[in-house]
């Protein structure tokens, strides 16, 4: 896998995919500035090896040009997270930009602006990709949150540069990280996944029996397995035509020795409101008219313990309603017991936009191993795909 130690910057421009599509106030304001703080150490490196950095991104979906999505409300706040000026130009190919390019020196940050003002960007248009190819020396691709995606800066660019490409440290560490629950990581290897459906995750699930240890199922599609076993599960969201497939998955992970654990008990509430009546009753016994919510307090103590059986722990998913104040108590719990394990030595590693913002909410984030970037990226790799962004440069861990 060649990464930026494998090259000297030195009077070099790097053309940069980065994800900088950040959310904006009503003021044309970074409302949070994440994404731009995680490309840090990548442009870092290249000044400091005395190179320039050409920085190309998306913001949104613009249809055609569109002032509120252009890149320049976001230049200033480059600016702060580098500390370094940032130079913006108007457009992200032709004169202007090529001219920009050639003036920039080393040590110099240039933004391009939105790549999706041009259709040709989301079509992988050839002519586009080589446009933007004359920017740069060295093509980096350190946006995993755009990996999954054939598009001309993610992919096609990349064919201009057949011995000039490479990963970013963000997008390097996303592969080695997941890498670590698929192939090289220390075991027990623990996979939680949650979220409401079981047909989400269903090929998650297949790819990662062969190298998971324990596999956790909480959140909504819990009552899916519960009432394919036969338990009483009420009002709770469930998928009748998958429980056959639930019962397969619970043979599979028997024949090939995955512990699967599901929650014991469950917060129910006889409406779907953070102000409704709620309970906990065990997770089989769910009356008519009630629905489960959240885990319940032996379902957290159990999935304590199995966490802290574990050195590589992937968590995909949320185990209850977590936006309701009333039934977020199983998510933000496994996210504390993520961390305590993190910081035991365990490589955790949380994907998916929904698991993303849970461990924010609770103040986490630097508690993790790795908080993936990459919402969509993340589940297409964890369900083996293999995405266009990652094999343009070559992905041979």
């Amino acid at each position: 896998m060649k990464t930026l130690n494998d090259f000297n910057f030195k009077n070099k421009k790097a053309l940069i995919r980065v994800d900088f599509n950040v959310p904006l106030n009503d003021k044309f304001e970074v409302t949070d500035a994440t994404r731009i703080e995680a490309a840090k150490p990548t442009i870092i490196k290249i000044l400091e090896d005395g190179g320039s950095c050409v920085l190309m991104s998306h913001l949104g979906r613009p249809k055609g040009v569109q002032d509120e999505f252009s890149l320049r409300h976001i230049a200033n706040k480059i600016e702060d997270a580098i500390g370094v000026e940032t130079i913006f130009v108007s457009d992200c190919i032709g004169q202007v930009a090529e001219n920009a390019a050639k003036n920039l020196k080393p040590g110099e940050i240039l933004l391009l602006e939105n790549l999706r003002f041009h259709k040709e960007e989301e079509a992988g248009d050839k002519h586009f990709a080589k446009q933007l190819s004359k920017l740069g020396d060295i093509y980096v691709n350190d946006a995993f949150g755009t990996a999954h995606r054939a598009h001309a800066s993610t992919t096609i660019v990349a064919e201009f540069f057949p011995k000039a490409k490479c990963f970013g440290t963000l997008l390097a560490q996303e592969i080695e990280s997941i890498d670590k629950v698929m192939k090289t990581g220390e075991k027990p290897v623990l996979a939680i996944l949650g979220g409401a459906k079981v047909s989400s995750k269903i090929t998650i699930i297949e790819n990662i029996l062969d190298k998971v240890d324990h596999l956790i199922i909480g959140g909504g599609m819990t009552f899916t397995f519960i009432k394919a076993q036969g338990g009483k599960i009420g009002n709770s969201l469930v998928e009748d035509d998958k429980m056959e497939l639930a019962l397969e998955i619970l043979k599979q992970a028997k024949a090939k020795n995955v512990k699967v654990h599901l929650p014991v008990d469950a917060i129910i509430a006889d409406g779907f409101s953070n102000d409704a009546n709620k309970k906990t009753v065990e997770i089989n016994s769910i009356p008519d008219g009630w629905m489960g919510l959240d885990a319940g307090s032996e379902t957290i103590k159990l999935f304590h313990d199995i966490v802290l059986q574990c050195k590589t722990i992937l968590w995909n998913g949320p185990l209850g309603v977590f936006e309701m104040e009333n039934f977020s108590r199983g998510t933000f719990s496994i996210a504390r017991s993520l961390a305590e394990e993190t910081g035991k030595g365990a490589i955790t590693i949380i994907g998916g936009g929904d698991s993303v913002a849970a461990i924010k909410m609770v103040g986490l984030t630097e508690k993790i191993s790795l908080v993936s970037s990459g919402g969509g990226a993340s589940l297409e790799f964890l369900e083996g795909v293999e995405l266009p962004g990652i094999s343009a440069i070559g992905n041979s861990l």
